[in-house]
């Protein structure tokens, strides 16, 4: 995958550090020219045994440390109210202070497509009251942001596509006219998070009822087994009350979940965001549709999903369209903000 700072001579970089980022629902992702980091958007406080003092744990250690208290602040995509926004700010900036993110940095971070001013100003506030970004601070769409590593260098920004974002909270799509957010569609009806769901209830009716998975192992199940090119049955193992183990084998649960929640995207882009786009904007519709469509999102990571999305998508459209996504598109949003953020510097000094 190319990358803007990759092309460039030394001469070109900005001095300030360039940084994207992307507070998730479930992991937040960080880049930096030189680093990519992720975690879980979670925090655990505990009182020091030795000072009395506070103090602070985030992402897996707090998940697997403090389980019974850990707090899980974004759990909509936004900071809802004071306390998640003030949980949010504590965990921003002890994740910023681990990874030595510089004050002196220029920070792009990516915003979803939700109407809820309260949550994105709440958003605005941890990261524009944090330590870094002290050259700039900029919100730019996340769907944009993750659809820069898609193309060639910044190409995404002075374009016409489609962007759909499969995220875990929302699935969120809209057009682009040369950085121009057109017709933004977003609905909590079709998210990640109801994939999770749904293989914890198709788990119990496969083993009839002799299983009962959580969600974070539903969540693992997916994220390791879901594939629409090569997938295969595996076996897991639980521990039986009063002692034992049980072995089982999960054939159809994943798989279904996923194909349903497939489905439901093509429907909602299909009969949903597209016809009003076309009602709005019909020339960047027919413009756009001729071009690629980019998938960002971790549902996005799914093997054969873009392949399979393509495929439904033209059926339903009676036409041919195209769909691309990153390499990663779990990751793509903050390493797209993180270019952004670069071209942003160079152009301020």
């Amino acid at each position: 995958m190319s990358s803007d700072s990759q092309s460039s001579t030394d001469a070109d970089l900005p001095s300030e550090t360039p940084v994207g980022v992307k507070l998730g629902s479930t992991r937040t992702v960080v880049s930096t020219p030189d680093d990519l980091e992720r975690t879980l958007t979670c925090l655990a406080t505990y009182e020091d045994a030795l000072t009395g003092e506070e103090r602070v744990l985030y992402g897996e250690e707090a998940a697997v440390e403090y389980p019974d208290r850990v707090r899980y602040m974004l759990r909509s995509g936004l900071p809802e109210d004071d306390d998640n926004a003030e949980d949010a700010a504590t965990f921003f900036e002890a994740f910023m202070e681990a990874n030595g993110v510089p004050a002196e940095s220029g920070v792009v971070y990516a915003v979803p497509t939700i109407d809820n001013e309260e949550g994105i100003a709440n958003l605005e506030s941890v990261i524009e009251s944090s330590s870094v970004g002290e050259s700039l601070v900029r919100a730019y769409p996340e769907s944009l942001c993750g659809a820069v590593p898609a193309f060639d260098g910044l190409d995404a920004v002075d374009s016409i596509f489609l962007s759909i974002n499969l995220g875990s909270t929302n699935l969120e799509a809209c057009a682009y006219r040369r950085g121009e957010q057109l017709a933004p569609f977003a609905t909590g009806g079709v998210t990640g998070n109801e994939v999770d769901r749904r293989i914890v209830a198709y788990v119990e009716e496969e083993t009839q009822g002799r299983v009962k998975v959580d969600i974070t192992t539903a969540r693992e199940y997916k994220e390791d087994h879901a594939d629409f090119e090569n997938f295969e049955p595996f076996t897991d193992v639980i521990q039986q009350p009063g002692g034992g183990a049980h072995e089982f084998t999960i054939e159809d649960s994943v798989m279904d979940a996923v194909d349903e929640y497939l489905d439901e995207v093509v429907e909602a882009v299909a009969n949903d965001f597209l016809p009003e786009l076309a009602n709005d904007y019909m020339k960047v519709y027919q413009l756009a549709l001729d071009e690629r469509i980019v998938l960002t999102g971790g549902m996005a990571c799914i093997p054969g999903l873009v392949e399979e999305f393509q495929r439904r998508l033209s059926e339903e459209l009676q036409r041919d369209v195209e769909a691309t996504a990153a390499d990663r598109p779990d990751l793509a949003a903050a390493e797209g903000a993180q270019r952004i953020a670069e071209q942003l510097l160079l152009h301020q000094g």
